[in-house]
This record gives structure tokens, sequence and C-alpha cells, in this order.
């Protein structure tokens, strides 16, 4: 057995620094533009290994056996959505059922705004509900970008709206790691953060706009946007609290879609802003036209669910897939748990992190029928069939798809490596303590430490787990509610989203920008600092201030 140390260095100072290092050093390197994702994320591994075995004192083995644990989990399942949602897309593309699906988007409104919200708000976050883990952030800059969007907007904008969702995608995943690790009831943590989203999930969709269009453009369709903003965050209150933590997005997205779609049948901006030039990067081609009346007639009704028809097959069989009842069945079929040799079970969390040595488990748990990936190809196949595209050349579409992921693939699988060393490691843990070290101002930082294992580990489940009982037992000692803590963990996560090296590249990957992975991490950094920091603010008041107090569930 090792226990894990969190303060090797004897210095609680100099061992945060240390543990910091294999993230700054990934974050520096992309956002410096010069080193390629896969190389950057290759580079920071090797440094993590370096500090885990010869700060952390970790065995070299279970070092690099966790590394290669992250790497197999990478791609299984993360990169195994991200292929399949580009052999989906690239499948529209070649059957002209995309350009259709652009036609019919026009045919609900052509200005770009107002696009934005209907896809990267509204449409991303049904499938973040249904699936998560990537999904909508693929698809949403797909689709942005074959509407013209340059790679930079579709991709920054894509990760700016795929926020306030998260903490119920894959239908309630996040909420039920968080209630694992920590005890609480499931229901009442969704319904805490039930309680702190929906402020955000009115601040998003003008916050989108606002980094689209600016100011001017912003407020010149505000009343659109409080509709989407409205309809999303009554909906997502009303169904966490009084329905439950697992159909929150799903329901909510949906209301919002159809409302802001209703809502434009009476109302449009005085002027159309028909240019997807990002503000401040292509000022100039920032065109705006007097606007006219909608074109509905410009798709046949065959035409319209020929566009839909494959998100439709997905949708279908993404709320499947998502689905307890399937997985279990799934599962039951078809399910390889591999105990990682010389590593599972044989790592000790200790206190303060946990109250007294829990083994950590190193367990690949190779699902593959019940994976998210998995269904995205199913739904794939089936939409290409029904398009017309026989096996043979699906295929050959499918070889494509792999030689175009290929690199972004590698990074992601890198990404998760680190991700699972630090946690194994306690490298993760000594940051987190870090923050728990803040005494009365802890409802702040105890909220940005979510919004750093996010950024950490690509997940809002994953960093409920690594931190939710760190978050439990300090809020405990320091007197605050355990449920507002656990809960502020994910609320706060869900910002860190827009940042993880993970969601980054699958952004780059949708978008097929390859190597500007730094310039989309440097678009979105600062909007996700301020948004965390937003959401500490709130979380304190809850804390501390009447009437917030009364929002807290005990």
């Amino acid at each position: 057995m090792w226990d894990q140390i969190y303060n090797p260095l004897g210095n609680t100072a100099l061992s945060t620094i240390a543990a910091a290092v294999p993230v700054v050093t990934l974050l520096v390197l992309i956002a410096s533009g010069k080193v390629k994702a896969h190389l950057a994320a290759i580079i920071a591994l090797i440094v993590a290994n370096v500090i885990t075995i010869g700060i952390f004192t970790m065995p070299a083995n279970m070092s690099i056996r966790a590394s290669l644990l992250g790497v197999v989990v990478g791609f299984f399942p993360i990169g195994w959505i991200v292929l399949n949602v580009i052999f989906l897309y690239r499948i529209t593309v070649e059957t002209g059922r995309f350009e259709l699906l652009q036609r019919a988007i026009g045919g609900v409104t052509t200005d770009r705004r107002l696009q934005l919200l209907l896809i990267a708000f509204a449409f991303g976050a049904f499938f973040e509900g249904a699936s998560g883990f990537g999904t909508p952030v693929a698809i949403t800059g797909a689709i942005l970008i074959g509407l013209g969007f340059s790679p930079l907007a579709a991709s920054g904008l894509s990760l700016i709206a795929n926020t306030a969702p998260v903490a119920y995608g894959a239908l309630g995943t996040p909420i039920q790691g968080l209630a694992s690790v920590t005890g609480l009831d499931p229901y009442v943590l969704g319904a805490m953060v039930g309680r702190q989203l929906p402020f955000f999930s009115l601040i998003v969709p003008f916050w989108l706009i606002w980094a689209f269009a600016g100011w001017r453009g912003m407020t010149a369709i505000w009343p659109a946007i409080l509709v989407t903003g409205v309809s999303f965050a009554v909906p997502q209150f009303v169904i966490s609290n009084f329905i439950n933590p697992w159909i929150v997005d799903i329901g909510a997205s949906l209301i919002s879609m159809g409302c802001l779609i209703l809502f434009l049948k009476v109302w449009q901006p005085r002027e159309l802003w028909l240019s997807p030039a990002l503000r401040g990067k292509d000022e100039s081609a920032a065109t705006m036209a007097p606007a006219k009346p909608l074109n509905t007639a410009k798709l046949s009704q065959a035409q319209l669910w020929s566009a839909l028809l494959p998100w439709i097959i997905v949708c279908v069989v993404m709320l499947i897939w998502g689905s307890g009842s399937f997985k279990n069945w799934a599962n039951s079929i078809f399910v390889w748990k591999y105990q990682v040799p010389e590593l599972h079970n044989l790592i000790n969390k200790v206190p303060p992190v946990a109250a007294k040595p829990t083994p950590e488990a190193a367990l690949f748990d190779f699902t593959y029928l019940s994976f998210t990936g998995t269904g995205m190809l199913i739904a794939a196949i089936i939409s290409g069939l029904l398009m017309g595209f026989s096996p043979a050349k699906m295929i050959a579409e499918y070889g494509r798809t792999i030689r175009l992921c290929a690199i972004s693939l590698v990074t992601i699988s890198a990404m998760l490596a680190i991700g699972t060393l630090t946690r194994l490691s306690g490298v993760d843990a000594t940051l987190g303590l870090a923050f728990a070290a803040t005494g009365v101002l802890y409802p702040f930082f105890g909220t940005l430490l979510g919004w750093l294992g996010v950024a950490l580990t690509g997940s809002d489940t994953a960093s409920n787990v690594l931190f939710g009982n760190l978050q439990k037992i300090t809020s405990e000692q320091l007197g605050l509610s355990p449920v507002l803590m656990a809960a502020a963990n994910s609320s706060g996560g869900v910002m860190g989203k827009m940042i993880d090296a993970q969601s980054i590249v699958v952004a780059s990957t949708a978008t097929n920008w390859y190597g500007h992975e730094g310039s989309i991490l440097r678009y979105v950094f600062l909007h996700s600092i301020v948004l965390a920091c937003l959401v500490g603010v709130l979380v304190t008041l809850q804390a501390y201030v009447y009437p917030f107090t009364m929002m807290v569930l005990k």
C-alpha cells in the first residue's frame, strides 16, 4: 500500500506550487500557440510523472500505470464520443443533409445572434442533458462552422454556451457522482444546484451574445435573449427542485427551444446581424442589414424532415443510451472490468481529504455497449443507411474520419492521463487543500475549487468525485452547510468546462481547426474565470447573507 502525501515538501505553499506545475505547464504551452496541443499534452504528462515520482514519492510503476490507465480512459469513452460525432457530421455533409439543416435554421432566423441562442445554447443544452462528455460542443461547433461562423467563433462560443447545463449533463451523472462520494441525497444536491445555476442560465445567453456581437449587438435583441434565458432557467429550477435531477437539461432545453422559436414568429430585431464574424476579430465584416420577413418557404416539408432526420435519430438514441435501465441492461450483456495490477486498491486516500484511509480504485470498465459513443455510432449508421449511404461507402468514410481525428484522439488521451495521474497521486488533493485553507472565504474559494477540478479533469462528474467529499468535510469543520458546498463544487465546476483542455480539443476537432487550441483557450479563459467568480459570489451570499441564506437546503 502507498498512502497519498499532500504536503511532501513540508511547506504548504511550496507543495501547492509543485502540485500546480503539470497543469500550468499544459496551459502555458497551449496558450503560447507555439506548441501543438498533442505535444503540449505529452510534455505535461511527462512533467506530471516527474512531479508525482520525484516530489510526491509515488512509486514509479504506479505512476506509469496510472498514466496508461488515463490514456485508455481518454479514448474510451471520451475519444470514442468525439470520433463518432464527427463521423455523423461528415455523413450529413456528404449526403447534403447538413446544407438542408443550415437552410432550415435560416428559415427560423438569418440573424447570427439568434442562431447562436438557438443552436449553441438551447440545442447544445439538449445534447448536454442527453449525453454530455463533449457531445454538445462537437455538434454545435460543427453546425456553426457549416453556417459560416469562423472556427474561433464556432469553438469559443460553443464552449461559453455549454456551461449552465453541465451540472445536469448526461442525465444527471455529475449529481449522481457527487452523491456517491458525499453520501448526501442526490435529489437534495440536485435541488441545491437548481438554486444556484438558474441565475447563470439567465446570464449566460446575454454573455454569449455580448461576447459575439458586443454590447450594442446584445441589447438590440434583449427580448429574445430574455425569453431564451427565462424559459430555460425556470424549468431548470422547477424540474430540479420538484421532479428529479436526471431530466433537468432535456426538459429545460426543449422548453427553451420551443419558446424561442414561437417568440421569433411574432418578434424580429429591427436590424438583422448577418455576419458570422466575431466582434474584435473582423469587425469590418459585421454587416448590418434592414430586417426582412422570414422566408418560411425555403424548404419543403419533406426537405425539412430530411434535414432533421439524423438529429432526431441522435436524440432518440441518446435518450435511450442515457437511461439507467438501458445501461443496466446493456452492462448485463457485455461488461469487462479490468483491475489495473499493482495499482487497484493499493493507494490510500487519507485524512483530511478522506475521513479515514480509503483505497483508490484503478478500474477500467469496458462497458462497450452502454458507452455514449457507441450510441452515437449506431445513430450515425442508422442515419447513413436511411440517407442512402452504402455499407462500403460508410466504412470508407469512417476510415477518413479516423485519420481526421487521430491527433485529437492522442491529445484527449494524454489529457485524461494527466487527470488520472494527478487524482491517484494526490496532486489534485494538494491543490484542493490549499483552497480549503481560506477560512471565512471558503464559500468563494470552495466554488473555485470545483472550477479548478473541471479545468484539470475535463469533467464536472470527475471534479465532483475528486473534491466532493473534501467539500463536505471542510464545510462541516467551518460550520457551513455541506449540501451548499457540495453543490457549489458542481455549480462552480461548470464554468471550468470551457477551458479544460479536453473540451478545447473537441472544439478544435469539430471545427476542423487543428493546431489553434491556444487561440481558443486565450479567447475563453477570461470568460471562464469571471463567470466562476460570479458563482463564488453567489455561493458566499447563500452562506452568509439574508435572504440568500433562505435558499440553502440542509
